[in-house]
C-alpha cells in the first residue's frame, strides 16, 4: 500500500502542462546531442577509436577502460559512458511528457523518438569499432547524430511556441526558398562527411580511409557551401521584405553559423587539418542543422504565437477607438 502510495505521488510530481521541467530538460536534450557529436569526435581526433576494441564491451573481460589502455581507452569509454547520460535525458524527457500525451502528443513522440535514436547509434558505435572504423558506418554514425539534433530542435521549438498549425507564417515563393535552402545545408553536410572519411584522421593509425582524393573533395564540399551561403542570404531578404520578424532573427542566426563554419572550413583545409579545427567544425555542423531546423519551424504558425497574435488583437480592437499602426496606416 505504502508503495503505491510513493508511486502515485511520484506520478502526480510529473508535469501535467509545459513548465521549467519540461524547457530546460528539452534545452538538455539539445545541447547533450551535441556534445556528444564533439566528444566523439575527439575519440577519432585523437586516435581512440579503437582505444575499447570490442563492443559493448571495452575488452573481453571488462566492460570499462583497464589502466594498461592507456589515455586511447579512457578517451573512448568516456565516450561511451556519456551515451547512458543522453539515455537519462530522454528518459526524464519522455516522463516529463507522459501525463501531456492527450493534449500534447507530438512531445511525447519526439522524446521516444530521441530514446530509440539514442540506442540506434549506440548500436552503430558498436557495428563501427567491431568493423575497425569502417569509414562509411562512421559517416553513418554522423548523420544519424545530425538527425537526433534535428529531433531535439524540434522538441525545443515545440515546447517554447506549442504545435504548429496548418496555416503558412510566410507566402509560399517564402517557403520554396528556405526549403532550397534546407538542401543546400543537408547536402554540405552530407558531402562534409565523405570529405572526412577521405581524410587523415581515421580514428586510428591502422584503419584505411573511403580512398577519395581529400584534395579534390574539399573543392566539391565548398560548392554546395557557397550555394546554400547565397540562399541564406537571399532568403534573409525575403523575410525582410515580407516583414516576418521570427524568419528573420532565425536566417539571421543561421548565416551566423554559416560564416563561423566557413571560415572554419578554410582555415583548416589551409592549415593541414589540425584536429582542434577538425572537431570544431564537426561541432558546428550539428549547430548548423539546429538553426536550420529552428529556421525551418518559423515557417508555419505556432500554436503559441497564434494565441499571442490573437491576444493583440483582441486588446488592439477592445477600445472604441483603436490606435493605428504603422501599416493600418499604409
Amino acid at each position: 500500500m505504502r508503495r503505491m502510495q510513493t508511486v502515485n505521488r511520484l506520478w502526480q510530481w510529473f508535469p501535467t502542462t509545459i513548465d521549467r521541467r519540461v524547457r530546460v530538460i528539452a534545452c538538455a536534450s539539445l545541447v547533450s546531442q551535441i556534445l556528444i557529436v564533439g566528444t566523439g569526435g575527439a575519440v577519432r581526433l585523437t586516435g581512440s577509436g579503437l582505444g575499447c576494441p570490442t563492443w559493448p564491451r571495452c575488452t573481453d573481460d571488462s566492460f570499462v577502460a583497464t589502466p594498461e589502455m592507456g589515455i586511447h581507452g579512457i578517451v573512448e569509454f568516456g565516450n561511451r559512458l556519456l551515451t547512458f547520460v543522453l539515455i537519462v535525458i530522454a528518459l526524464l524527457a519522455f516522463l516529463f511528457v507522459v501525463r501531456m500525451r492527450r493534449e500534447r502528443p507530438e512531445l511525447l513522440r519526439l522524446t521516444l523518438a530521441l530514446g530509440l535514436g539514442i540506442i540506434a547509434q549506440a548500436i552503430i558505435g558498436g557495428i563501427t569499432v567491431l568493423t575497425g572504423l569502417n569509414s562509411w558506418i562512421v559517416g553513418l554514425h554522423f548523420v544519424v547524430s545530425s538527425v537526433l539534433v534535428a529531433l531535439a530542435a524540434v522538441l525545443v521549438h515545440r515546447v517554447y511556441h506549442g504545435r504548429a498549425t496548418s496555416r503558412l507564417a510566410v507566402p509560399p515563393p517564402v517557403r520554396l526558398l528556405a526549403l532550397a535552402t534546407a538542401v543546400g545545408v543537408w547536402v554540405t553536410v552530407l558531402v562534409g562527411i565523405v570529405v572526412t572519411g577521405s581524410g587523415p584522421h581515421a580514428g586510428d593509425a591502422d584503419t584505411p580511409r573511403n580512398g577519395l582524393d581529400p584534395a579534390v573533395w574539399q573543392h566539391v564540399h565548398s560548392w554546395p557551401a557557397y550555394i546554400t551561403a547565397a540562399l541564406s542570404v537571399l532568403l534573409l531578404v525575403a523575410a525582410m521584405r515580407v516583414g516576418h520578424a521570427p524568419l528573420r532573427r532565425a536566417v539571421l542566426g543561421l548565416l551566423a553559423v554559416e560564416a563561423v563554419q566557413m571560415a572554419v572550413g578554410l582555415a583548416q583545409a589551409r592549415l593541414g587539418l589540425p584536429e582542434l579545427l577538425v572537431g570544431t567544425h564537426m561541432v558546428l555542423a550539428c549547430v548548423l542543422v539546429a538553426a536550420l531546423t529552428h529556421m525551418l519551424l518559423t515557417l508555419r504558425v505556432s500554436e503559441g504565437s497564434a494565441t499571442r497574435s490573437d491576444a493583440r488583437d483582441q486588446k488592439g480592437s477592445s477600445g472604441s477607438i483603436a490606435t493605428p499602426t504603422k501599416s493600418s496606416v499604409r
